[in-house]
């Protein structure tokens, strides 16, 4: 069974920065669209960025310029890398995998920003 591991949450200050991991056994992540989601306190999940198999990556518009998603394929690792962190990026960050068939989701890591 595939289980998506996140890794790299904490409380940081506002404007501060953070770099989230995922990483997953028995995928070739390269080959797959990674997701980061969010979902803060009383709102609903949101889709924060995409990198696809190709290297193309989106971004939900509060977190252009200061998020950037990326992959290390030697590692096998996607990552999140967050600055200029504001406190309404608090959330659990979650990593999807999506291989087309199939999704699959993290437990979540908790980022917590304070002001």
């Amino acid at each position: 069974q595939v289980q998506p591991v996140e890794s790299g949450g904490g409380l940081v200050q506002a404007g501060g920065s953070l770099r989230l991991s995922c990483a997953a056994s028995g995928i070739t992540l390269s080959s797959n669209v990674v997701a980061w989601y969010r979902q803060a306190p009383g709102k609903q999940r949101e889709l924060v960025a995409t990198i696809g198999s190709g290297g193309s990556t989106n971004y939900v518009n509060s977190v252009k310029g200061r998020f950037t998603i990326s992959r290390d394929n030697a590692k096998n690792t996607v990552y999140l890398q967050m600055n200029s962190l504001k406190p309404e990026d608090t959330a659990v960050y979650y990593c999807n995998v999506d291989m087309g068939w199939a999704r699959y989701w993290g437990r979540g890591t908790q980022v917590t920003v304070s002001s």
